[in-house]
């Protein structure tokens, strides 16, 4: 009985300690709410997921799971295995269109939780096009997964992408950003607008990409940057996330360290 409580307590203690880290890291990146702050303490506390190793993002003012967060809720109730399937009836490799269909099996007599995920060149960024295949097998995923557990939250992965309508007034006048052309050029996609359609994408902490475009830029901030150097930087960053999500999860994360050394 002892041990039994032992471990109980140590739990506790642990659940505490997260819950006690993510509100730190989202006063921190985000300012949140007294109402965000809530459904975070509950998310943490429910499903112990992590905002320093990705779990979480919170976009427009919601908070959101990411693919590895719910990875690793199915570790930690011993998920018994994920099969998907390509459904090809339903797919079109000319026009880019995937969509699969996927089974999570939470014990090993189970029937399975099913989910199906979409993509085509109209619902993912411009910047992972080519990719939509692998999108269409993460969102089936992601979906079978959150029925499984029985989470309510939207993942990031599954939403979708919509372009910025033209301004008429302005639709056919080059833009600028702080004077280092982050803006509309010669017909070009706003840097900035890609960044944020990448933190969106990947789940990432704005402020965290923010100090490292800086330190990869070699500025002291991403507005004193060149448009070249934030063109070569939006490229990394795309190629990291989408070759490597966990490491460059860890990298921004050592720019949290930094900026607390800085305060």
């Amino acid at each position: 009985m002892n041990t039994q409580r032992n471990a109980e307590l140590k739990v506790n203690r642990n659940v505490r300690t997260l819950i006690r880290q993510n509100v730190q890291i989202a006063r921190r990146n985000w300012g949140i709410s007294t109402n965000q702050i809530a459904s975070l303490r509950t998310l943490t506390q429910t499903f112990l997921l992590s905002l320093s190793a990705g779990d979480l993002s919170l976009l427009n003012g919601s908070w959101y799971v990411t693919h590895a967060g719910l990875l690793r809720i199915a570790m930690r109730r011993r998920c018994q295995g994920i099969r998907t399937a390509l459904q090809e009836r339903h797919s079109d490799a000319h026009t880019g269109r995937w969509v699969f269909k996927a089974i999570a099996y939470k014990t090993r007599t189970s029937k399975g939780f099913v989910g199906y995920g979409d993509a085509d060149p109209s619902n993912v960024s411009p910047l992972v096009r080519g990719t939509e295949m692998r999108i269409a097998e993460t969102r089936a995923v992601n979906r079978a997964l959150r029925k499984a557990y029985g989470i309510g939250l939207c993942s990031v992965e599954e939403l979708g992408w919509s372009p910025r309508t033209s301004e008429p007034a302005q639709q056919n006048q080059p833009k600028t950003f702080n004077g280092n052309g982050v803006g509309h050029s010669n017909g070009r996609p706003r840097l900035r607008d890609q960044l944020c359609l990448l933190i969106r994408q990947y789940g990432l902490d704005p402020n965290l990409v923010k100090a490292y475009a800086a330190h990869f830029c070699g500025t002291e901030t991403i507005k004193d940057a060149s448009r070249d150097l934030v063109e070569s930087f939006v490229a990394h960053l795309a190629a990291s996330a989408k070759e490597d999500r966990e490491g460059l999860i860890c990298k921004l994360n050592s720019f949290s360290r930094v900026q607390e050394v800085r305060q």
